[in-house]
């Protein structure tokens, strides 16, 4: 077998693997890559190999940074199938065509700006009928359900507790008599989430393709998540003002949706408006809904009593862009929860917009923020941000509740490792900033003495 690393190399998003094995290639994860956007753009449009002489794909899970560039490989020729979990099948769907249609609304956005200057039109990355075109490449895979890729070459599929679906792919390569096991984490998720299950022990591999987004930090506490939450809404709400969220579509606005519920129900936060603005949020709660097998027992409770874990009579989700838009009007506190988490796309641009330069606003960061996205700088506390190209001063307290993150931290990836310890002949570190990267290479080399490297982009290994 032959690795090469084309994303989330030495970088958090982008994810993209190319594996070559019994006279074929494949693709673990096609994904879009974020952060600054002339290189966004650069990196996506342009595929570093013929996306037709890729055989299939292997999606770990349905995160936009992991599946978002597959309609593009499809226009560009790509015709093979697309192996991933029935939750991930069903979460892309909706995903894609979401990410489809912001890329056409925003770029219909800009155009109207280009044009008063006198500057050429652009086109977006991929638009909904390319994203359609995809889907009936995608095929099915349940967790433990080995799946023959070739006459050498089977996958199978371990739930890695990160999002709804998400996996932890094993491959196995048999030539001459001799077995080569190859594991690719995906997202390593928590113990202890909201919602989805605790991520799976790793199967034995000789070899490991492993995150690395907190690789040098420590989360909090996640049962800290609920105090911070209840904190942040009733001192806004004190203010008078709003509470802006961005959030993830997938598993963040179902976390928060929850954690909203039960704060609710236990009469910890005031009696005020709360909205999950996204048309893709609501599609994607249908999803969960639909999968309660990936559910942990506290998710499963409600469910089992005929509850629904994501809804309470003070939620109100949002489709019409219209509605969305009123929300600018309403005078007294609210919550408002809207993609995307990096704050680089979507209603969220246009409700930090009206709010950012708000004292008596807050904006609460949920999840990772890529280097270089305006989530980033919010997190980072840059004074003035620009939006839709708009210089805009920010005013608004920026607060970050971090113990929420699907990511695994460095003691959780290492404690995660540790059954590999024995078997694995390599690490290789993807889907993280060289600092993080760095600080977990050395802790796996000093706990577990397994030589650990952080490849770079378009750099080549051979598995033997």
């Amino acid at each position: 077998m032959k690795l090469t690393f084309w994303g989330a190399a030495r970088t958090v998003t982008g994810s993209m693997h190319q594996l070559e094995a019994d006279g074929k290639r494949y693709l673990l994860d096609c994904g879009m890559y974020q952060g600054r956007r002339k290189e966004a753009e650069q990196r996506n449009r342009h595929f570093p190999f013929p996306a037709s002489s890729i055989d299939a794909v292997i999606l770990s899970h349905a995160h936009i940074d992991h599946s978002g560039n597959l309609p593009l490989l499809v226009k560009n020729g790509f015709s093979g199938p697309i192996y991933s979990t029935p939750a991930t099948v069903d979460l892309a769907h909706p995903m894609l065509l979401d990410t489809a249609h912001i890329q056409e609304n925003d770029v219909k956005f800009l155009n109207k700006r280009r044009q008063y200057r006198g500057e050429d039109e652009i086109e977006p990355l991929y638009t909904t009928e390319d994203a359609e075109q995809t889907f009936p490449l995608f095929q099915a895979v349940p967790y433990y359900t080995p799946k023959q890729l070739s006459a050498k070459l089977s996958y199978e599929p371990h739930d890695a507790g990160h999002i709804l679906g998400s996996s932890t792919v094993l491959l196995r390569s048999e030539e001459n008599g001799r077995v080569v096991r190859l594991l690719f984490s995906g997202d390593v998720g928590r113990p202890g989430l909201p919602i989805i299950r605790d991520p799976d022990p790793p199967p034995a591999a000789d070899y490991l393709i492993m995150e690395s987004t907190y690789g040098g930090r420590s989360h909090e506490a996640a049962d800290s998540v609920k105090d911070k939450l209840e904190e942040v809404v009733k001192r806004t709400a004190a203010h008078g003002g709003k509470l802006i969220v961005p959030s993830f579509a997938v598993g963040r606005a179902q976390q928060l949706a929850m954690l909203l519920k039960e704060l609710s129900n236990e009469g910890r936060v005031p009696n005020i408006p709360m909205f999950l603005d996204s048309p893709l949020a609501f599609d994607v709660t249908e999803v969960f809904r639909r999968h309660p097998e990936c559910f942990n027992d506290e998710a499963r409770g409600f469910t089992t009593n005929g509850d629904d874990p994501f809804g309470f009579k003070r939620l109100t989700y949002i489709r019409e862009a219209s509605e969305s838009k009123k929300l600018n009007d309403l005078t007294g506190p609210c919550v408002i929860i809207s993609p995307s988490g990096m704050c680089e796309a979507g209603r969220i641009l246009h409700h930090l917009r009206n709010n950012l330069d708000n004292p008596r606003c807050t904006v609460l960061i949920t999840g990772y923020q890529a280097e270089n996205t305006l989530g980033r700088k919010l997190l980072d506390k840059w004074p003035e941000v620009k939006v839709f190209g708009e210089p805009i001063r920010v005013r608004a307290a920026i607060e970050s509740l971090q113990a929420l993150s699907a990511h695994a931290d460095q003691n959780e990836l290492l404690a995660w490792m540790k059954p590999l310890a024995g078997t694995v002949r390599k690490v290789f570190l993807v889907h993280g900033e060289p600092e993080g990267g760095e600080a977990l290479q050395k802790a796996i080399q000093e706990e577990y003495k397994v030589e650990t490297v952080m490849p770079g982009w378009g750099e080549k290994f051979d598995l033997e």
